[in-house]
């Protein structure tokens, strides 16, 4: 959930490191800190944003050929500069360092006792002390000692190493935690994600679970987990430094909500491209693999993990095939019980998230001989270790608080489940040239939606003083409710709940009261008349109502009941079309609140620890 990256060059790599951490900075912000090789060890560390790094490097007057960066989300200690990274070792070997270390106490003693002094709470101080010791025991060689020293290492770890000895060589290393390589010419660096070296380059060679490297001017050496040396494929990166940029927009997640037209078609123009929908969208095993399935099992987390529960819904309804959605950090943790003719779905904007990567590892040991990944990053841990997968077209996704990979999610998980219906003649000829169809015009519908921002701007403006929030929605819009919950609380701090309407009379009633705005999601579906009795319930108890429905959901505004009408009809596909209101509302209630709406405090965007 931290950022790495490092650079060896013929130049002052300051700059890159800064311009990386910079847009690596979704990836933590508690503090950042850089180290470069410049006739010793310089080091410069701050708490808070880059921007104040940035401050301290040009006060200390810091510049090298050689160096390594990163900025921190906080996980053992809390964000002060003698907990920010890079961690030095006797002024002369300095580490920085993603993941967790779950042996670090037993190290830590160890090391002490050997004549190492901690200056930090962090796990990481035990990785830079330890590799120190086998430096000055095996002949100074950087490479051996960063081999010698993760063997001894029990957790997740990307790390990059650098040494006052070695001035023109950088080691690093990942298990459990993503690590890229970056070529240039007579240069190279390294990150934890692409976005950082778009500027210096785009030929990536992600590393492989267990690799270390050495990086050198001109030449680079990946050796496996036996010490094998090995070559990994050279990758041309899509993306492009603009991509990962704001431009005119005040923050990125304004930005990406308003991408998701575009985003949303980048996703199915291969996909609609052709006359009908083909299994091999998933993999070229997919037809003969998804053929032979008795139940789907999506495990995910966060917003990703509501995706799965609406999919639960489409896939049941559509495909007529059992479907549940579980979050990864419990299913690893509980019996289960497997069946091999299952299909494990995994979901994650990075492909790299903790727990669902542990998850598919459990379900794999447990017999489970299906799996499919729907993902926003190519390369990424999730996709190289699935069997199927498919890859959202979302670009960078920036801002904390996801938008536009929860759409695009929404859309691949939607054509699973006409696939799978297709494959057991559920779904006819007819029936999926019209799901087709709904899908070529979503993302119009969208840029529609989006045109009703000002409406949303004036029901965020008496959010402004609000504590607390309930969100209600029934069938596939119950997930939706509870995504446009947790986004208000993610960005906004609105302590905001989401029930399933029908809900409302065995508990949460006892929490309306004009001071509590609920937020209804109301679409023209078999359950709007239940809906509306349960709306009717918040207003016999005073409660405030703001519903989002569709055009001919026949609800009307009144005193307390404000209404804000969705254009078209949205069938399958209406839990995404109802999603984009609910971003826009969060966005703008955080506006007014004066929060930092692309950092919000006490999150990361990957969330790459357990």
């Amino acid at each position: 959930m931290c950022g790495i990256v490092g650079a060896v060059a013929q130049r002052n790599v300051v700059p890159i490191l800064l311009e990386g951490l910079r847009r690596l900075e979704y990836r933590g912000y508690d503090s950042a800190g850089l180290s470069v090789v410049n006739n010793g060890l310089q080091r410069a560390r701050s708490t808070g944003r880059v921007v104040e790094l940035e401050s301290e490097v040009k006060r200390l007057n810091t510049h090298g050929h050689l160096g390594i960066a990163h900025t921190r989300w906080a996980t053992h200690g809390a964000p002060t500069v003698n907990n920010a990274h890079p961690h030095v070792s006797r002024e002369s070997l300095a580490v920085v360092h993603n993941g967790i270390i779950e042996n670090h106490e037993e190290l830590r003693k160890r090391l002490e006792g050997l004549g190492y002094e901690f200056t930090s709470e962090t796990d990481t101080e035990v990785i830079v002390h330890l590799i120190h010791f086998h430096f000055q025991h095996n002949d100074k060689d950087l490479l051996s000692a960063t081999q010698k020293a993760v063997l001894e290492l029990k957790g997740a770890y990307a790390i990059g190493v650098i040494s006052e000895d070695t001035p023109n060589r950088m080691i690093c290393a990942r298990k459990g935690s993503p690590l890229l390589l970056g070529l240039g010419i007579e240069e190279n660096f390294i990150a934890s994600d692409a976005s950082a070296l778009l500027p210096v380059t785009q030929k990536m060679i992600y590393l492989e679970e267990g690799d270390v490297a050495d990086i050198g001017l001109i030449s680079i050496r990946i050796f496996n987990s036996h010490g094998q040396q090995v070559e990994r494929p050279v990758h041309i990166s899509e993306l492009s430094a603009e991509m990962a940029e704001l431009g005119n927009y005040r923050h990125f997640m304004q930005k990406e909500i308003h991408e998701q037209p575009r985003a949303l078609a980048d996703t199915l123009e291969n996909v609609l491209a052709q006359d009908s929908l083909q299994a091999n969208i998933f993999g070229v095993q997919a037809e003969s693999i998804l053929s032979g399935i008795e139940s789907v099992y999506i495990i995910a987390c966060g917003t990703s993990f509501h995706a799965a529960m609406v999919a639960r819904y489409w896939i049941e309804s559509i495909a007529g095939i059992p479907c549940s959605a579980e979050v990864a950090s419990e299913y690893r943790y509980r019996d289960s019980v497997p069946n091999p003719k299952a299909l494990i779905v995994t979901i994650s904007q990075s492909g790299e998230t903790a727990d669902t990567l542990a998850a598919l590892e459990h379900a794999k040991m447990l017999g489970h001989a299906h799996s499919l990944t729907i993902c926003n990053v190519p390369e990424s841990a999730l996709i190289r270790q699935s069997e199927l997968s498919f890859l959202t077209r979302a670009g960078p996704e920036i801002g904390v608080a996801s938008t536009k990979a929860f759409t695009t999610q929404l859309v691949a998980l939607f054509l699973l489940a006409i696939t799978l219906g297709k494959l057991r003649n559920k779904v006819s000829r007819e029936q999926e040239l019209l799901h087709m169809q709904a899908l070529r015009e979503l993302p119009n519908k969208i840029q529609q939606i989006l045109k009703l921002e000002p409406e949303v701007i004036k029901w965020a403006e008496s959010f402004a003083n609000k504590q607390h929030a309930l969100f209600l929605g029934r069938g596939q819009h119950y997930p939706i409710a509870m995504e446009g919950a947790l986004k208000l609380k993610e960005i906004s701090y609105i302590h905001a709940e989401a029930y399933p309407a029908g809900e409302l009379k065995h508990g949460p009633l006892a929490l309306v009261d004009k001071e509590m705005p609920v937020i209804a999601i109301a679409p023209n579906d078999t359950l709007i008349e239940k809906l509306k009795s349960n709306l009717q319930e918040v207003r016999a108890r005073g409660g405030e109502l703001y519903v989002f429905a569709d055009q001919d959901a026949h609800i009307s505004s009144e005193p307390g009941v404000q209404v804000i009408r969705l254009p078209g009809l949205g069938g399958y596909l209406s839990p995404i079309l109802h999603t984009i209101p609910l971003q826009l509302l969060s966005y703008h209630a955080a506006l007014q609140k004066g929060t930092d709406v692309d950092k919000p405090r006490n999150l990361a965007k990957s969330v790459t620890v357990e």
